[in-house]
């Protein structure tokens, strides 16, 4: 049978402390990863920096209530299923919550096994939802770009900005996120697109060498210059030069670029005529170059120089929602370059995808999905055809330590935990039971939709006493 709980996110949303704690506590017993929030605002921050398989949010609370918080998840993340829970059970509540697109209705007090059930129905139905998905998923996209985060939205904003004019621009962000689909996708956009793109890495070459693919040389200028050789801002007239890892010039280099850009003309090693040089230049770094300034070893005019268009990639880690839109983007892609027929890909790889932190970002998504699509012995991507680093989907929120499920021992120590985890829930609904109906204890009884005997056994269970608490009182 399919474990749709290992590794899946939880997102608890309530006002209440002790259901917060005790929900986390129950769902942690059964592996789920959770994240708690004391109110719908905070709840939907959440959503929208981490991934989550799953939100359960009570129906009555400050700020934001439960069906607001539904509906803004309706727009947000459609696919995230969301079970409400109030302790005030009325047909209308359910109804609403059903009609706005809520998975499930659950009344407190609960017992662990009735929330379980539930969340274990949500997280399998998203599961087969997403095994369900064609592989030919729609991608938001510009130029090369693959991505519907809102990111990534801004990102396209201001490419298609900015790219038609000949303003230089600065592109910025780790590595692996990038940078040189970029510059393409700005020269793809401008009026230079019919003209050369030139690109080289500024990491690539030593200076003397990058200084001469740059400028270029004349005849005997220097050992081995056995013939006049024009630099790339000459072969890039008319076009785009994009200068990639730029942070990595020397200062020699950047004051002769600098001196490019001023006089928009260029000087061949060796040579005494300046050519003048029509072209539109970008640069990329995955450095702060602010940083290098304060440090001496980059140039601060030619930072002002550069850093007239400003635009920065963000991790891959920071992109809502389009780990799976580039999953499948690569999966179609490799599976033609390699003639296989690639269905798509388990749930538990999906999680697993949507739990790594891809420190090398795009680029390492797309090595990943490259290997597992050549090796997969099967038309679907599995877990174990992804070759994660060992441990990276298996840790837990808010450093949980897992629990292992295999020994009746560990069963009996579970079902401790969930008991002990629903005591604090139910123990808190009954005091807000009676604190609403004024400590009378057979309209707190009608309210819950219990009989009174049971709740007064609920009373004793947990030392409650009507004359005590209104002593307190």
């Amino acid at each position: 049978m399919m474990n749709t709980a290992k590794g899946s996110k939880v997102l608890v949303i309530d006002d209440e402390a002790v259901i917060r704690e005790g929900l986390r506590q129950t769902l942690v017993a059964e592996g789920y990863l959770v994240t708690v929030a004391e109110d719908g605002k905070i709840g939907l921050e959440k959503l929208q920096k981490d991934s989550f398989q799953l939100v359960i949010t009570d129906l009555k609370m400050p700020v934001m209530t439960g069906i607001e918080v539904l509906k803004t998840i309706q727009i947000l993340q459609p696919e995230v299923p969301v079970i409400i829970m109030t302790g005030y059970a009325t047909v209308d509540s359910a109804v609403d919550a059903m009609k706005n697109g809520a998975f499930d209705y659950l009344t407190k007090p609960f017992l662990p096994d009735e929330i379980l059930e539930k969340v274990q129905a949500a997280a399998k139905q998203r599961a087969l939802s997403l095994a369900a998905q064609p592989l030919e998923l729609e991608t938001p996209s510009c130029g090369s770009f693959v991505g519907g985060s809102k990111q990534m939205q801004k990102v396209y904003q201001r490419i298609l900005h900015v790219a038609p004019t000949n303003s230089t621009v600065l592109i910025t962000g780790e590595s692996g996120t990038g940078k040189e689909l970029a510059a393409r996708a700005i020269h793809q956009h401008s009026q230079r697109q019919d003209q050369s793109f030139v690109a080289i890495d500024c990491n690539s070459l030593p200076e003397t060498l990058l200084e001469s693919e740059l400028f270029g040389h004349v005849k005997g200028s220097f050992t081995g210059a056995s013939q006049t050789k024009p630099g790339l801002f000459t072969l890039a007239s008319g076009g785009t030069l994009f200068l990639d890892e730029i942070s990595n010039l020397s200062m020699t280099t950047q004051a002769k670029l600098l001196r490019v850009l001023q006089q928009r003309e260029v000087t061949p090693i060796g040579g005494t005529r300046a050519t003048p040089i029509d072209i539109r230049l970008i640069a990329a770094t995955n450095r702060s170059l602010e940083e290098l300034v304060d440090e001496g070893t980059f140039r601060e005019d030619l930072y002002f120089r550069l850093n007239i268009i400003p635009v920065d990639l963000p991790p891959l880690r920071e992109r809502q929602g389009d780990i799976a839109l580039l999953t499948g983007f690569f999966m179609k892609k490799f599976a033609e370059e390699v003639g296989k027929e690639i269905r798509g890909i388990t749930p538990e790889a999906r999680v697993a995808l949507d739990n790594h932190s891809f420190p090398g970002n795009v680029r390492e998504l797309e090595n990943i999905i490259e290997r597992a699509v050549v090796l997969a012995p099967g038309d679907l991507i599995t877990r174990t055809d992804l070759e994660l680093p060992s441990g990276s989907d298996e840790e837990q929120a808010d450093g949980q330590p897992e629990i292992p499920t295999n020994s009746e021992e560990l069963k009996k120590t579970k079902q401790l935990v969930r008991e002990k985890a629903v005591e604090p829930v139910e123990k808190a609904f009954v005091y807000a039971a009676l604190e609403r109906n004024n400590w009378n204890v057979t309209k707190a009884a009608e309210e819950t939709g219990m009989l009174r005997p049971n709740f007064q056994a609920m009373l004793k269970k947990y030392g409650l006493s009507v004359k005590k608490l209104t002593t307190n009182e």
